[in-house]
Parts: C-alpha cells; sequence; structure tokens
C-alpha cells in the first residue's frame, strides 16, 4: 500500500509505517532477530557498502525499527527518523552529531533535569558551553546567541513550568546566527504540534510518553528533513550503541495507531480539569496552555492544535499542602513520567528536576510548591472527585 503524504492524523496514526510483508501481515511484524542471513558474499558486501539496500544487523537496521521511525516521521512531516533506546539516547544522540569542541548551545531553562544536567555535565567536560535562558523571551533568545553558538535547543511547552516558546521566532533567531533549531515535542506530540511546520530542523520525542501511551516502554526518535544528517546521525548512532530494540518498536508502532484518539481525551479531560483547578479557593495558580490565563495563551494559539494533557499548579501552602495532596490521590498516581493512560502526578523540585541545583530551578521559575499533573483518559468527573478528596485534606 502507498500511502499519501496528505492524509489527516487520524488516519495516518493507524497505516503509516505499514511494511511489506510477504505474507501480507496487516501488522508490522516483530522481527526479532540480532541478525540477517545474506543471499551470498557479493549480497553481503553490497549491503556493507550501501550500494544495495537490506539489513545486516538490527543495532544497524531492522524492518520492526524501521517501521516505527517511518510511521513517526511522516507524522511530524519529516522525511527520517532514528529509534533509540531511550529519550536521553535521542537527546545524546543529537548532541554528539551536532557539537564539538568550543561550540556553545542555547537551550531552554525550563527542561527536562536529565538535558541540562547531559549539557552542564558530560559535554561541558568537552569544551562545549550551554547558555539556559526563558526561550519564550524571544529577546533572551536573541542576546545569548554568540558566533560559535551551532545548537539551539527548546522544548515546548517547557518542563515542567508549561512555559510556551514561538518555534517560528526561535528558528528564525537560530538559522539567522547559523545554528540549527531542535525541538524536543514530547509534550505535545505531533497530533499537537508540527515543529517542522515551523521552521525546526530536528525534532526530539521521548516515545516513553504520549506516542506509545501506556507507560510500558522506554524509547525515544530523532526525525530530520535532510538525507545527510540523516545518514551522519545514522552512523553515530549505530556507533554508540543507543538504539531502540524491535519488541518496544513494535509496542511504540502499536501504540501510535490510537494517538489521535487518546490525544483528544487528553486534552478534553485536562481543559476540564485546569477550568475546575483554577477556580479552587487552594489552588494559588494554574499553568495550562488551554486557559487564557497562561502567559503565552497567544503563541499557544498560534503553533498548537490542542491545548495538550499536561496541567502545572500550585497549592496555597507551598509543598507541605502539595505533598498532603500527593499523598492522599486514589486514583491518580504518584508517580514520574507523563503521557500515559493513567494520571500521574509528581512534585519536579524533589522528583523529575531534582537534579538542578535549587539556584537553576529558580531561574527557571520551578518552585518547591510546583506540582505536575500528566492528565489520563479515565473518567473526567472521577479524576476531579480525587483531586477534590486529595485537596480536602489540606
Amino acid at each position: 500500500m502507498s500511502l499519501s503524504d496528505n492524509l489527516s492524523p487520524e488516519s495516518a496514526c493507524i497505516h503509516a509505517g505499514e511494511v511489506d510483508d510477504q505474507f501480507g501481515a496487516v501488522v508490522a511484524p516483530i522481527y526479532q532477530t540480532s541478525t540477517f542471513r545474506f543471499r551470498d558474499t557479493d549480497h553481503g558486501a553490497a549491503l556493507f557498502a550501501g550500494t544495495d539496500e537490506g539489513y545486516i544487523y538490527t543495532r544497524m537496521l531492522n524492518p520492526t525499527i524501521q517501521a516505527c521511525e517511518k510511521a513517526v516521521a511522516m507524522l511530524e512531516g519529516g522525511a527520517y527518523g532514528l529509534g533509540c533506546a531511550s529519550g536521553m539516547a535521542a537527546i545524546n544522540t543529537i548532541f554528539v552529531h551536532g557539537l564539538h569542541a568550543g561550540d556553545h548551545v542555547v537551550c531552554s531553562d525550563s527542561v527536562y533535569g536529565p538535558t541540562h544536567t547531559l549539557l552542564t555535565t558530560i559535554f561541558a567536560k568537552w569544551n562545549i558551553e550551554s547558555t539556559f535562558v526563558d526561550t519564550s523571551n524571544l529577546d533572551a533568545v536573541e542576546r545569548n546567541m554568540r558566533p560559535e553558538t551551532r545548537m539551539v535547543f527548546v522544548e515546548s511547552p517547557g518542563n515542567p513550568t508549561l512555559v510556551i516558546s514561538d518555534i517560528e521566532r526561535c528558528a528564525d533567531i537560530a538559522h539567522a546566527h547559523g545554528a540549527v533549531l531542535v525541538v524536543d515535542n514530547t509534550f505535545m506530540s505531533p497530533i499537537l504540534q508540527q515543529p517542522f511546520t515551523l521552521g525546526a530542523d530536528i525534532v526530539v520525542h521521548s516515545m516513553t510518553k504520549f506516542l506509545n501511551g501506556h507507560a510500558d516502554v522506554v524509547a525515544g526518535m530523532i526525525v530530520v528533513k535532510d538525507k545527510e544528517m540523516y545518514q551522519s546521525m545514522r552512523k553515530i548512532l549505530n556507533q554508540v550503541g543507543g538504539v531502540i530494540d524491535p519488541f518496544n518498536s513494535f509496542l511504540v508502532h502499536r501504540g501510535i495507531k490510537t494517538l489521535a484518539l487518546r490525544m483528544e481525551r487528553h486534552c478534553a479531560n485536562a481543559a476540564k480539569i485546569a477550568e475546575y483547578l483554577e477556580r479552587h479557593e487552594k489552588v494559588a495558580r494554574v499553568f495550562y496552555p488551554g486557559l487564557p490565563s497562561h502567559p503565552q495563551y497567544v503563541v499557544a494559539q498560534k503553533q498548537h492544535k490542542g491545548p495538550g494533557g499536561m496541567i502545572t499548579f500550585e497549592l496555597k501552602g507551598g509543598i507541605e499542602a502539595g505533598k498532603t495532596m500527593m499523598n492522599n490521590v486514589r486514583l491518580c498516581q504518584l508517580a514520574v513520567s507523563l503521557g500515559g493512560v493513567e494520571s500521574l502526578i509528581q512534585h519536579p523540585a524533589s522528583m523529575t528536576h531534582a537534579c538542578l541545583t535549587k539556584e537553576d530551578r529558580e531561574k527557571a521559575h520551578i518552585t518547591d510548591g510546583m506540582v505536575r499533573l500528566s492528565v489520563g483518559i479515565e473518567n473526567v468527573d472521577e479524576l476531579i472527585e480525587d483531586l477534590e478528596q486529595a485537596m480536602s485534606k489540606i
């Protein structure tokens, strides 16, 4: 079956990444093999030389992995995908590919904690400097660009503050200075945001989250438009070895088939819960891209196709109130990660962003009293009842 590039997201989720299986399998099979047999020595030599297409060794490429890569690339409007063992393996591969000693990175300050740590520890050892700024402030992005800046890394919405960066304007700034723009699109998924249409050069996902959607996989994906960049990055990924395996690829590809439906429910539930929280007498403030009170609401309306399933809020009474609430939820689960069918609640300052210093958290407006809620697809009224009974204990 040949797929058109203009399929709707709903149809693309179902059909993207199909493979021509010799038995006519409707679902891409799991090729659970480490290596592939050659027809003869000439065939093997041609595969290694790159003059013939095919498979050699699963670390290098595998039909199941490739099916998942093609599906995500198609949904993102990119040309090539690279499946990775985790979101951090994907981010590390991007940094290894694009940065050299003496280079400089401008990065969102409200970003996944390990991304911040990777730049400030591992890559700092190799004389690669990073500046963390509020990338929703375009003047700050422009002001911190240098002649040696090679990359602008934007996570939008930011983790965990849900700050929204204008991707199109960030792309303009990056390109004017000869840098590439990398966008972490994990929080939105390609259903709600497509960074390539806004000028991004590379898109990265933790597929552990919304793409898979079922809290049973750890995986990452890089999507690019440029063939030369893809080939160079593929060599690095193969050498470093942070590749996804066939079974996890199968699970993610299966999860993607319901992505459009799930995102619709995530958005509907989160919007109703955000409105409930904003009215609640024990809630100090709510950060949700679908609320007109969000500082970058106008930008969100421009570049999002929906408000998303993530909510961040602060309770009156600070961290002690937050701890009381989180310790008393019943339907929501106290756990890190996000984007699954189940609702998860956690405390960024002591959990996902504990690796940042207090000073760095404060610069990124990650307060000690902040609570992050990944809204699942349960019955929304029951979720609100759960939050209400938990807050009644404060």
